[in-house]
């Protein structure tokens, strides 16, 4: 049996309501066609009133009055505003039968539907009656029925394509057409009823309203009967109480989008390179990282950014986007041109308490960007590295938790190494501390301009010479003549970056080479102080016996160039060049290297077995009397803790180590110690404070347990939690060798205590998820703060390494009071803020010294990635 359904009641009814009123596109058609019906109605209304003659009167036989009526030469229009009221007649009445609900003088007494019959049904009657043909009907008050129709065919013209204009736009829109329609009713009216006075014209009528309603009255033309003095009265009233009405809902219209933002225009979007920047809430501090940093290319000056961003912005952020520098560029849009976007930024709001949720924001935001504009470049920045495999598509993704806890266990053996890659991704022109009377500080704030350039081989004037040379041997003579630091490279035909491959590679002119300066070379000029060819003539030997110095580049403030200072035997004079210190005040100093080959050696390069080097991990079992010796295996961890985790290479145990063994205590039936004293560690402890055992921890454990750290040189690890850790964590970490974890908090000097901190080489402090909402957003490192304080007075010798979740907070770290190189500090802080520097907490010692740490800090690596799309790998790489 065939049966056939209906979305709606089969009825001709529903079949016309549908037609008329539920189909968008119809219904626009319908609404179109009477807004075109009315506009030509008043047309026809203005033409014949434009050929009327007023002189000629026609009597009235009915009323036995003289009254001015319209002469009989206007007939000939008549015929076509009786069509068109009478197809005004029947839409009106249609619409009337198919919007009934049960109440009929509802429909009746609408205002749209009396001034329908008063235009109408007169001009239908004279088909039956023709002396009525003479009567005055006020047809120019289909102006307000156009008026309606508009607004109705704009809200279905917005259905129908799926896309929503402003607010501001519709109210500019319905203000207009409320001002025009009150100044077109008021001309056609005065203009009727003074036939009986001064005979006014429509353009003098229209000029009388134009003057009246700006409030300025010349005068020269006023109505002269009591009918039109009395229209211009009520018209005055009208306008009284309609305009202030619509002037108010522009106005507030006009604050909220002052609030929110205002839409990119497709046109702007197709003629203006812009980016696009999509955050959950934006800080003063982020957009400033962001705009310094982005607008710091001279290639990126001519770029617009587009801030997405779903809350209200507060104050700050208002007067930022009000300095003429930012006014110009950037600009917070409720709507963007995504798909004409050079790059789409989606940041994720690092301040939630629940990091998870705000990772699924961000993931929803990027699978939104990636389906509305696939072509659009994409930075995501995630928060858990377990999340990151569902930005896999996008073209550059930062994991927050792996890059940090990474920075962190580097900071334990090789301190300040999240300061030296911080400084690295920061855009700074090296002239921080210049006025210090501190040398290290001139040096320090000097050197900061450092980043990360590349250039192919064959056009580099710093490595074109070492075509065919061993990388060791460019890299040594390039920073040794050009003060520059090459630390990669790329073969032409390979996508990887090789970090320091060592003498086995052989440079080619094709390769892509990755070094560190002050500038790039393009922005280079060189100086020669001395002739080339006797720079040259110099043997390799005598090269290493000259007094070693090296050279330091000199800012020249005209036009930002970079004059590099080549390789001088002489001593140098000038104090700002670095001079590398005597020992023990001889006049020569022993060379630190032995000759770098040009061409490595075969014979002198040992074969290395990543899995099994008995050379590097010999035990002098003088040295070991009384330790444990702890048997390790080679290896890539079993167990991932989560989908997308890189295999690495590290020092695992032979066979896993049992749950109950990796709790430091308690005893089981295993071991019977309870306190990381027991154990008798040989090596210094790392103890790691954190509120729980995520999967970035694991990112944390991998850098201590690589393959390249001698095994006996392994420091024991322990994890100071304040909620135990699941199974899941433990099966991860069970594999590597003296990582133990036990309940308890920086605050509890029992727990400290229990952990072995008194043994303890470095704490690291991790910043706990629950405290970075705070009412106010600097005070959520307060506990923290003042935990670190507390260690610092009790443990002063122990290396306490803080993550913090605002920069600008570290001025707290190591707090004195009193101190007066701490008051000098900051006064030079201020100094360096003052004159707009983005790294004025750069010189606080805590800093310097890699004792404290902001994943914010690192949100710039981002932002250069546009310009330099192997920024992510490098910082990875190192």
């Amino acid at each position: 049996v065939q049966v056939e359904f209906y979305v709606n009641e089969n009825t001709f009814k529903e079949r016309l309501k549908l037609f008329f009123i539920k189909n968008q596109r119809s219904s626009l058609r319908i609404r179109l066609f009477n807004l075109s019906l009315k506009l030509l109605t008043c047309l026809l209304y203005i033409i014949r009133v434009s050929l009327d003659d007023p002189t000629n009167q026609v009597t009235c036989a009915r009323r036995k009055t003289k009254k001015h009526y319209s002469s009989d030469a206007c007939y000939d229009h008549f015929p076509s505003q009786v069509t068109v009221a009478l197809i005004s007649f029947l839409q009106a009445m249609l619409l009337v039968y198919l919007s009934y609900k049960g109440n009929i003088w509802e429909q009746i007494f609408q205002i749209s539907f009396i001034i329908e019959m008063i235009n109408t049904v007169p001009f239908i009657t004279t088909i039956f009656w023709p002396p009525l043909r003479n009567i005055f009907v006020p047809v120019f008050l289909n102006c307000w029925l156009a008026k309606s129709a508009l607004e109705n065919m704009i809200n279905d013209l917005h259905r129908a394509i799926q896309r929503t204009h402003s607010a501001m736009f519709n109210q500019v829109l319905i203000l207009i057409c409320t001002l025009l329609c009150l100044v077109f009713t008021g001309a056609c009216g005065i203009q009727h009823l003074e036939r009986a006075g001064k005979n006014l014209s429509l353009f003098d009528s229209l000029y009388f309203c134009i003057v009246t309603f700006s409030t300025v009255g010349y005068g020269d033309v006023t109505p002269r009967i009591w009918p039109s003095q009395l229209l211009v009265v009520i018209m005055i009233c009208v306008a009284l109480v309609v305009l202030p009405l619509q002037f108010e809902e522009l106005a507030y219209l006009w604050m909220e989008r002052q609030k929110s933002g205002g839409n990119y225009s497709r046109h702007r979007a197709q003629t203006e390179k812009h980016v696009v920047l999509c955050v959950t809430s934006l800080k003063i501090d982020l957009l400033m990282d962001f705009l310094n940093e982005f607008y710091a290319h001279p290639r990126l000056q001519d770029y617009y950014v587009v801030i997405l961003c779903p809350t209200e912005m507060d104050i700050q952020v208002r007067r930022i986007l009000q300095i003429p520098l930012w006014s110009q560029r950037s600009s917070p849009e409720l709507q963007s041109m995504m798909d004409d976007a050079e790059a789409c930024f989606i940041l994720s709001s690092r301040n939630e308490v629940d990091r998870t949720a705000a990772d699924h924001q961000t993931i929803l935001r990027a699978w939104a960007v990636k389906d509305f504009a696939p072509n659009c470049p994409l930075y995501v920045q995630i928060l858990k590295p377990e999340n990151k495999f569902h930005v896999k598509f996008a073209d550059h993704v930062v994991c927050e938790e792996e890059f940090k806890y990474a920075m962190l266990a580097l900071n334990c053996v090789c301190p300040a190494t999240s300061t030296l890659v911080t400084l690295l991704v920061h855009t700074s022109r090296g002239q921080e501390g210049q006025m210090s009377p501190e040398q290290w500080q001139r040096t320090y704030g000097r050197c900061s301009g450092n980043e990360v350039y590349h250039i192919r081989l064959m056009d580099s004037k710093f490595f074109g010479e070492y075509d065919g040379k061993s990388f060791t041997y460019a890299s040594f003579h390039a920073h040794k003549k050009y003060g520059v630091c090459l630390i990669g490279t790329k073969r032409e035909d390979n996508k990887s970056i090789l970090l320091n491959p060592g003498p086995r590679h052989i440079m080619s002119g094709t390769d892509t080479c990755y070094y560190i300066n002050i500038t790039k070379e393009e922005n280079s000029a060189f100086i020669f102080k001395q002739e080339e060819k006797h720079s040259r003539g110099l043997s390799t030997a005598g090269v290493y016996d000259a007094p070693s110095r090296l050279p330091v580049q000199s800012i020249i403030a005209s036009m930002g160039t970079v004059a590099i200072d080549l390789q001088n035997p002489e001593p140098a004079v000038d104090s700002s060049k670095l001079v590398v210190p005597t020992e023990n005040g001889a006049g020569s100093r022993r060379p630190s290297i032995a000759p770098v080959l040009e061409i490595a050696d075969s014979s002198a390069i040992l074969p290395c077995d990543l899995l099994n080097d008995p050379s590097e991990d010999e035990i002098n079992q003088s040295d070991e009397e009384g330790a444990p010796v702890i048997d390790c295996v080679k290896g890539y961890p079993p167990n991932s803790p989560y989908i997308g985790s890189s295999p690495t290479l590290c020092h695992l145990l032979p066979q896993k180590a049992p749950f109950c063994c990796l709790r430091l205590d308690k005893g089981c039936r295993h071991n019977s110690f309870e306190d990381a004293k027991a154990y008798g560690f040989k090596n210094k402890l790392i103890i790691v404070s954190a509120e729980t055992a995520g999967n970035g921890l694991y990112n944390f454990i991998v850098p201590l347990r690589a393959y390249y750290r001698p095994r006996k040189e392994l420091n024991p690890i322990v994890l100071l939690l304040d909620n135990p850790p699941d199974n899941h964590f433990l099966e991860a970490i069970c594999c590597f060798p003296m990582v133990y974890y036990m309940a308890g908090t920086i605050d509890n000097l029992d727990n400290l205590l229990q952990c072995g901190i008194i043994y303890a080489d470095n704490l690291v402090v991790v910043d706990k998820e629950s405290t970075m909402s705070a009412e106010e957003d600097y005070m959520a490192d307060a506990k923290t703060i003042v935990n670190v304080q507390t260690m610092f007075r009790l443990f002063p010798s122990l290396s306490i390494i803080t993550e913090l979740t605002h920069p600008s907070n570290m001025r707290f770290m190591q707090f004195r009071a009193k101190d007066c190189y701490s008051l000098a500090l900051s006064k030079l802080e201020k100094i360096e803020r003052d004159k707009g520097s983005n790294l004025a907490f750069m010189f606080r010692l805590p800093f310097a010294a890699g004792r404290v740490f902001s994943i914010s800090m690192l949100d710039t690596l981002l932002y250069q990635s546009f310009v330099k799309d192997y920024m992510i790998l490098i910082a990875r790489l190192l």
